[in-house]
């Protein structure tokens, strides 16, 4: 058995190695464990086992430091192959089961991405793969000191080249064997690991950052949504969290009004026939929601485009139609698989604020500019400033080849003459045409994909759509697919996390709320209330018989903008004692002059 190429030292290493480092610290502590795969993932790495006693979140300080004595040792990580048999015979002498399954893979497609795939997409993805059908001779294993894993690679030469204080074990988690609720649930052990001390702590900081900040514990917390077992990756938004959706909603609508949009609905459910149509079966089924009825395939829609297509050929379109701009805030599902679902930010049900503009080829440039700078309006009133990215042809692309590279010229065309820089994303344009897609930071510097832009001359050619040109000839439109927002759902929680929970005074749901000193000014404070309201602001008068100082603070943890405080002094003065969120007390205002105020940065969205 030969040496296998020994690798230099990286950070995906490390964290390679880590893994293996942590199955050798459990197997110490627990010898008859059964163990299950060890990735790295982003930031750190994982493994599963099969214990035979629940792990406890104080069982992980001792893991840390057995793994900081077997770095300490100085094992070195040998690599060997050795055939498909040898490979058993060991496995089966270790008592390790999952490992034998995994050969089995290994034998059956022949690489071992095989476990890979099913371990991250799931098995119902991996039946859709065509995985090569090859025999292999022979197997990767790695040796550290006594302990051997199934594993292709990618270590540090020794455990002393990994620094024993930038790595951490972080959580406990439990995973179904390969993804599927039908296997044995197994302990997930995670970790993080960095090339030095500052880089953990660094990291370590931005989690307790993310912590306070995350989107799921803040809409409980200001009662805007909630995720509940009863239907994965679909939020219950409460009545506060609608508010803010209504808003967003309102003025996405204004904007398209303005710009010429017409509003269109489209059904939820839908037969097979126009996704076959459309060449969704084919690239996007997996993500698909069947359902049958009377002997009839449906499906529920995973996107717009294909349904606005039925919209446009509803009727003959003369060249003087064009450009159409049909916009839709449809109600989409998409199955994602539950490991991979996040919140808000990756939902199964989700409202996407889509467009489709039906352009003469000539119109496209001046279609994309005009798109460009709703986008930078847009999220210019978010302070998001945008960078864009153009994503190319990819490689299960369908159509022309001639006319992707048409489209992808259109669009750098139109990122260029309105003097915008951007990236080039080779292969990731959508199976049916190039797109821009435009990016913002948050204020932790993290990097979101939000809207994009779609040129797509495939769609109109599948569903043969015409408009009837000046010389009276039909004519095939091209399509453009934009979203602004992404999906109300995302967008609203990065907007969460972004804002900590404190909106802007616009979006807020309660807006102001009026606190009387005593039960005599519970009667101003009311009057207070319907002249805001009146003036369009989201206001509330709390008269409960709770104390001032804690209606402020019941104030301050809702993330309410303005506090306004009336006693004897105020109700004579016709005014209010304001306490500003994040400013504090910024002492007493006229009723009138502050009722002004407050409708004036509403309407400039401030």
């Amino acid at each position: 058995m030969s040496n296998l190429k020994q690798v230099g030292k990286n950070i995906e290493h490390i964290r390679h190695s880590l893994s293996h480092v942590l199955a050798m610290a459990v197997l110490e502590r627990w010898p008859n464990t059964k163990l299950g795969v060890g990735p790295v993932i982003e930031n750190g790495f994982y493994y599963d086992f099969d214990l035979l006693e629940p792990v406890k979140p104080e069982d992980l300080k001792d893991l840390e430091t057995r793994m900081r004595k077997i770095i300490g040792r100085a094992h070195e990580f040998r690599g060997k192959k050795v055939s498909l048999t040898d490979a058993r015979k060991l496995f089966k002498k270790l008592n390790q089961d999952y490992k034998l399954e995994l050969l089995d893979d290994l034998e059956m497609y022949g690489t071992t991405e095989a476990h890979e795939h099913r371990q991250q997409i799931g098995t119902r993805k991996l039946a859709n793969r065509k995985l090569a059908n090859r025999k292999l001779a022979k197997v990767s294993l790695y040796q550290t000191g006594d302990f051997i894993d199934l594993c292709r690679g990618g270590h540090v030469r020794n455990t002393r080249e990994i620094n024993p204080d930038a790595f951490r074990l972080t959580k406990i988690a439990g995973a179904y064997w390969r993804g599927s609720e039908e296997n044995p649930m197994l302990t997930r052990i995670y970790g993080v690991a960095f090339g030095s001390k500052k880089e953990l702590e660094d990291y370590v900081k931005l989690q307790e950052e993310l912590t306070k900040r995350d989107h799921r514990k803040l809409g409980q917390e200001l009662e805007l949504f909630s995720f509940e077992d009863i239907s994965p990756g679909a939020p219950f938004w409460h009545p506060k969290g609608m508010i803010v959706y209504k808003t967003l909603e309102r003025f996405w609508r204004e904007i398209h009004d303005a710009n010429e949009y017409q509003e269109i609905s489209t059904p939820i459910l839908v037969k097979e026939k126009l996704f076959e149509q459309s060449g969704h079966t084919k690239h996007y089924l997996e993500n698909m929601f069947l359902v049958k009825s009377e002997d009839q395939h449906y499906y529920l829609k995973p996107m717009n485009c294909p349904e606005s297509t039925i919209v446009y050929g509803s009727k003959v379109r003369s060249y003087r139609d064009l450009p159409l701009r049909f916009s839709e805030i449809g109600r989409l599902h998409r199955n994602e698989l539950s490991g991979t679902l996040g919140g808000m930010l990756r939902v199964r049900q989700i409202t996407m604020d889509d467009a489709h503009i039906f352009a003469r080829p000539g119109q496209i440039l001046e279609e994309i500019s005009a798109v460009l700078k709703l986008v930078k309006m847009f999220y210019g009133i978010f302070k998001f400033k945008p960078n864009y990215k153009l994503a190319t042809r990819p490689d299960d692309a369908m159509g022309d080849p001639q006319l992707w590279k048409q489209a992808e010229a259109g669009l750098a065309k139109a990122l260029e003459r309105n003097k915008l820089k951007y990236e080039l994303k080779p292969k990731d344009g959508s199976f049916y045409g190039p797109k821009i897609d435009i990016h913002i930071n948050d204020a932790l510097g993290r990097d979101w994909q939000m809207a994009t832009i779609q040129l797509d001359f495939q769609m109109p050619e599948r569903f043969k759509l015409e408009y009837i040109d000046e010389k009276g000839a039909a004519q095939r439109p091209v399509m453009i697919h934009r979203a602004i927002f992404g999906s109300f759902e995302r967008f609203f929680g990065i907007l969460i996390e972004h804002y900590v929970g404190a909106l802007p005074l616009w979006l807020s749901p309660v807006q102001a709320v009026i606190v009387p000193v005593g039960a005599g000014h519970t009667a101003y404070a009311k009057q207070i209330a319907k002249l805001l309201k009146q003036k369009g602001v989201r206001a509330e008068a709390w008269d409960s018989s709770e104390t001032v100082s804690k209606k402020i603070r019941g104030a301050e943890l809702q993330k309410i903008p303005y506090a306004l405080i009336v006693g004897d002094k105020e109700k004579k003065a016709k005014g209010v004692r304001v306490r500003e969120r994040k400013r504090g007390d910024i002492g007493m205002i006229k009723l009138s002059r502050f009722a002004d105020r407050i409708e004036k940065e509403i309407a400039q969205k401030k």
